[in-house]
């Protein structure tokens, strides 16, 4: 696969995958066995980036993913990236599906953090160590003096910084230098590219999570699509309800027609978009079938040009497109 970089020396498959969803917020979790072999059949065919966070588990075992994403890469170890976050918990008084967070960032919690995800993972190192989301209790300057001590003992490559804005950033890079920030967008939620010339100035790259914007614009959904209220984040997400479908209805043919033209899916349109727009931005789809992440890496043959690029943006800035999710309430 075509190779990306974040930040100065970081070299990454230009699509990684996202892990999340073979344990957890997207129905009941495949098998442990389903799960190594499908990550481990994700580098055969190409990706290197493997993203996973010590949140990301089941209710009888809440870290489960960086074991399974372990022992899914052992064999490899050296050739691939793992990038694990630390940060939140989950508010277990929620009753939402999709659970409030609660932030802390705090020296010791970070430290122990680490400790923890690296016995999980089976690794010395992580590739790329990630502030899952931004605490108001604890200054960007403190975090990145904890990471430049990790760097410095070796526990850790790069790090950076999951739904960053620009002064958050800035004031952590100045202290130790930023790898990439991991950031929602999606054709259907553009909000961070008020952070791209930023993050051009600055050398950082840009991870882009949830790039179909949580499988809508796969076109593989329809409005009497159901989803488990227990187990998946869609069942309470706004693009997933009858309604959205009827909104969101210009957009889907826009997929729909560019598909035809370029003789592909909406999966690979909507990934294109973006892999054309940067040469730093590396989305990571949450695939857990082999067929998906096979169709997903498609993407990066597809070449739009920068005109193409200019038009679709003015397009779906005119769309009148429905809500779309924009991430877990955090408890402040």
């Amino acid at each position: 696969m075509e190779k990306r970089f974040l930040g100065n020396n970081l070299e990454v498959s230009a699509i990684g995958l996202g892990c999340m969803g073979f344990s957890h917020a997207y129905g009941a979790a495949l098998s442990d066995k389903e799960t190594i072999t499908n990550i481990r059949k994700a580098y055969d065919i190409g990706y290197t980036l493997f993203d996973t966070a010590e949140v990301y588990g089941t209710k009888e075992d809440p870290h489960c993913n960086e074991v399974l994403v372990g022992k899914a890469l052992k064999e490899i170890r050296n050739n691939v990236q793992i990038v694990t976050k630390f940060g939140i918990h989950f508010d277990e008084n929620s009753t939402q599906v999709n659970k409030s967070l609660i932030t802390d960032s705090s020296r010791k919690t970070i430290l122990n953090s680490v400790e923890a995800s690296l016995r999980r993972l089976n690794t010395d190192h992580i590739d790329l160590y990630l502030q899952h989301r931004i605490d108001v209790n604890t200054e960007p300057e403190a975090v990145a003096d904890v990471m430049a001590e990790l760097i410095k003992e070796g526990k850790i490559l790069n790090w950076g910084i999951s739904e960053a804005n620009e002064e958050y950033l800035r004031r952590a890079n100045a202290i130790c230098k930023v790898a990439a920030v991991e950031n929602r967008y999606s054709m259907m939620y553009r909000d961070y590219e008020s952070l791209f010339s930023t993050l051009e100035e600055l050398n950082i790259g840009f991870i882009a999570f949830s790039p179909m914007a949580n499988g809508f614009l796969t076109g593989k959904y329809n409005k009497d699509s159901k989803f488990d209220s227990k187990l998946d984040y869609r069942s309470n997400m706004p693009q997933f309800k009858p309604k959205a479908y009827e909104q969101n209805q210009q957009l889907l043919k826009l997929l729909a027609d560019m598909s035809i033209e370029h003789n592909a899916t909406p999966s690979q349109i909507s990934m294109a978009w973006m892999l054309c727009k940067k040469p730093w931005i590396v989305p990571i789809p949450g695939s857990r079938k082999i067929s998906h992440m096979t169709e997903n890496v498609a993407a990066i043959d597809i070449k739009l040009s920068q005109d193409e690029i200019i038009q679709l943006d003015k397009m779906l800035a005119s769309m009148n497109m429905s809500e779309v999710f924009g991430g877990s309430k955090i408890v402040k």
